[in-house]
């Protein structure tokens, strides 16, 4: 009897230990931008070293770009499945907050240290960078110090922008006109546009154009050209520094209400701002840590363009004026 009872519970405990296993799993499910999850980006890397910490799985979800994220997760509603938003930026937080899909996450921020200070107790910084004009040495000789220099600028020598509609590139862009030109942009677009070789949906698309050869400028970051001189190993490609100023792109996350595991997913934003996530940054996002890495960034870093001027816009002010700026941008794209 005792020998056939060991078997028995043998059997019980073979047939079980999987459905125990997959009881202890937990899945933590991210929204963020498809760049981000690419295998070049930051995600493989930061779900790797987070699965260390935790019995569960991180499930990226990408999107096109940050305007997209924020737009999906609006027309999901609290049907979601996202624990954690990821790619939206501080022009987007009053608008995200007004959702009421986000609540206060309770994670300790006191160690982020981004331009203007900016602290929140729903979005979380994990990283920034300064939107920048990037050119082709090989094409370009003379590029614009300015944003009046780009906007009245040589009409052959094109670039490619986002759409503010669905990139928060785009968005970034049309920020930095209205923070220059004020009530002056539409005039400033109707002037710019002739520039403007292609309006694509997300920063990939233009970036892309851009490195292929098609275009020779493309709306990024003062940090893109590192990406070339640490992994290709050429200064080809730079940021043109503006005197008048560069906007600010201060990237967040942020937990859902409806977030399955609520503990799972702080631990995760805590991660993110931890030196071992911001180590990952730089070199696979390419942009600004938010927090202390442990090591010295890399010397690429040293040679970009450092804005003299750091612009932004209020989120409380771009929420109330974004659908009306766009209007602005788009009757002004499509004036012939």
């Amino acid at each position: 009897m005792r020998g056939i009872s060991t078997i028995f519970l043998m059997a019980a405990v073979a047939v079980c230990a999987p459905f125990s296993a997959q009881a202890q799993e937990k899945t933590l499910t991210v929204y963020t931008y498809e760049s981000f999850t690419s295998d070049w980006g930051p995600g493989p890397k930061i779900k790797t070293e987070f699965e260390k910490t935790c019995a569960c799985t991180v499930n990226f979800v990408g999107v096109a770009d940050g305007v997209a994220l924020l737009t999906r997760l609006k027309l999901e509603g609290t049907g979601s499945e996202a624990d954690i938003a990821l790619g939206l930026d501080t022009s987007l937080i009053s608008e995200a907050k007004a959702t009421g899909l986000f609540e206060a996450n309770g994670v300790d921020a006191s160690i982020v240290k981004v331009p203007g200070n900016y602290s929140d107790d729903t979005f979380l910084p994990y990283d920034y960078g300064h939107f920048a004009v990037i050119y082709d040495t090989q094409a370009i000789k003379n590029p614009p110090r300015s944003l009046k220099d780009l906007v009245e600028g040589d009409a052959s020598q094109k670039i490619a922008i986002q759409d503010p509609r669905t990139s928060t590139p785009g968005l970034g862009l049309l920020l930095w006109v209205k923070a220059i030109y004020g009530d002056k942009a539409p005039e400033a677009w109707a002037k710019l546009k002739d520039r403007v070789l292609t309006v694509t949906p997300g920063w990939s698309e233009a970036y892309g154009l851009f490195t292929k050869g098609e275009v020779p400028m493309v709306l990024s970051y003062t940090t893109s050209p590192a990406y070339h001189m640490v992994e290709e190993k050429t200064d080809r490609y730079r940021a043109a520094g503006f005197s008048d100023g560069h906007y600010i792109q201060i990237e967040v996350a942020g937990m859902l209400k409806n977030a399955r595991d609520k503990d799972l997913a702080k631990d995760f934003l805590t991660f993110l701002v931890s030196p071992a996530a911001q180590d990952i940054i730089p070199t696979t996002n390419w942009m600004m840590p938010a927090a202390a890495t442990s090591a010295p960034l890399p010397d690429a870093f040293d040679k970009l363009v450092k804005p003299g001027k750091t612009l932004l816009i209020g989120s409380d002010e771009v929420a109330k004026n974004r659908q009306a700026w766009i209007d602005e941008w788009l009757a002004a794209m499509s004036r012939k």
